[in-house]
């Protein structure tokens, strides 16, 4: 693959760098503040005036490589930019680039019918509405996603659905108003990736409960939060299944790469900006009779850093360009790469970060605590480390069978 970026690339960077140092940076503290305000769950109104901005500036809809409704950029020209917007945890959203609606997204477009589109896509591509993933359930270990227990029983020209999930993230939005939920519709296939199928849920559909919003480390991510859902008798008509009965499986692999991908590059401009952000504190505090940037041991953790976040980059750009030329199918065990590596990288830079501005760096004054839960969920989400590991691992044993 070529390194440099396209001239089209560069030009957007551009433009985002200048919208993340007017309009982001500048409000970050702003945005913490009306989070606290009033009902925690409402939308930000920053992010709504900022919206508006990002669309008048045409940097808006980034994502979506070969399809007529995104920018028409490939996963190597995403990269980027989808790094520039990591380095502030909400920025994506501005941008109408965050998950997982840019994942919900990207499936009903490839896996959509002409309906589907119409009723869901082109309200969340415009912004209008937000979306939701029900995969993981709490009864069972859903790293293996064929033991998701979901039932989704055809009754006539309905699906009947009933189930349990968690770690819905978004579906407690006010504007969330799909659920894409993953279930079985054929249990007792004896191909148990062929027994699950994915069900486009209206938010308001009787028998959806929220039971409540869980936290991470502490923090329960509001307005976005990360629901656990009960599913009781939800009736949705037969035409809300994507693709096909039992093609749930395949769908999943289809999305996740993507979805993938895209954190593993915010993670990378998250880390950088922890890199950043200890480079400017250790150059700052003087330590037993030195600076402590000047202290031996915070040279190893600054120069590691620079490797770390280096070596991820380099694999995520390889992962992208497999997956603008051979495909995601193709592409599966760079993509497991990259997931395993990215998150890790970025708990290990952010660690070092922490520990350079001292108790500081445990507290709320910086960004580093928040970044760190981010960083650290991503060992699970979309697949658990080990699972992905396993993936890697087969790959390259199949070599020598």
């Amino acid at each position: 693959m070529k390194f440099e970026y396209s001239a089209k690339t560069q030009e957007l960077r551009a433009r985002l760098h200048a919208f993340m140092e007017k309009y982001i940076h500048p409000n970050e503290k702003r945005y913490i503040e009306e989070v606290a305000q009033g009902d925690r769950w409402q939308p930000v109104p920053v992010i709504d005036e900022l919206k508006e901005k990002a669309r008048t500036e045409g940097l808006w809809n980034l994502f979506l490589p070969d399809s007529s409704y995104g920018a028409g950029l490939t996963n190597v020209e995403y990269a980027p930019l989808c790094e520039i917007m990591g380095r502030v945890i909400w920025s994506s959203e501005v941008f109408n680039c965050s998950a997982p609606d840019t994942g919900n997204m990207e499936t009903i477009e490839r896996y959509g019918t002409p309906e589907q589109k119409k009723q869901w896509l082109e309200p969340l591509l415009d912004g209008k509405i937000r979306s939701a993933f029900l995969m993981t359930e709490p009864q069972v270990a859903s790293s293996d996603a064929t033991n998701i227990e979901t039932s989704m029983q055809r009754v006539g020209d309905e699906y009947v659905i009933n189930g349990h999930k968690w770690w819905s993230s978004g579906a407690s939005d006010p504007r969330c108003k799909l659920f894409i939920v993953m279930g079985k519709t054929d249990a007792a296939n004896a191909n148990r990736h062929l027994q699950q199928s994915m069900i486009l849920v209206p938010r308001d559909t009787p028998g959806v409960k929220i039971l409540r919003n869980l936290t991470v480390f502490g923090y329960d991510d509001a307005p976005h939060g990360h629901a656990e859902v009960l599913l009781e008798n939800v009736r949705v008509p037969v035409s809300n299944v994507l693709l096909g009965e039992g093609r749930g499986f395949e769908i999943a692999q289809g999305r996740l790469g993507p979805g993938r991908i895209h954190h593993c590059m915010r993670l990378i401009g998250l880390a950088e900006r922890a890199l950043e952000d200890m480079c400017k504190r250790t150059l700052s505090r003087v330590a037993f009779g030195k600076r402590i940037a000047e202290q031996t041991v915070t040279l190893e953790r600054i120069a590691e850093s620079r490797i770390l976040i280096d070596q991820a980059r380099l694999l995520v750009l390889n992962a992208a360009y497999m997956m603008d030329t051979v495909g995601n199918k193709h592409a599966r065990k760079e993509i497991a790469m990259i997931k395993v590596a990215a998150p890790n990288m970025a708990c290990q830079v952010i660690d070092w970060a922490i520990q350079a501005h001292g108790g500081g760096g445990l507290s709320g004054d910086f960004n580093l605590a928040y970044a760190y839960a981010q960083a650290r969920t991503l060992r699970f989400a979309d697949g658990p480390d080990e699972v992905h590991r396993n993936a890697i691992g087969k790959m390259e044993l199949a070599k020598y069978h």
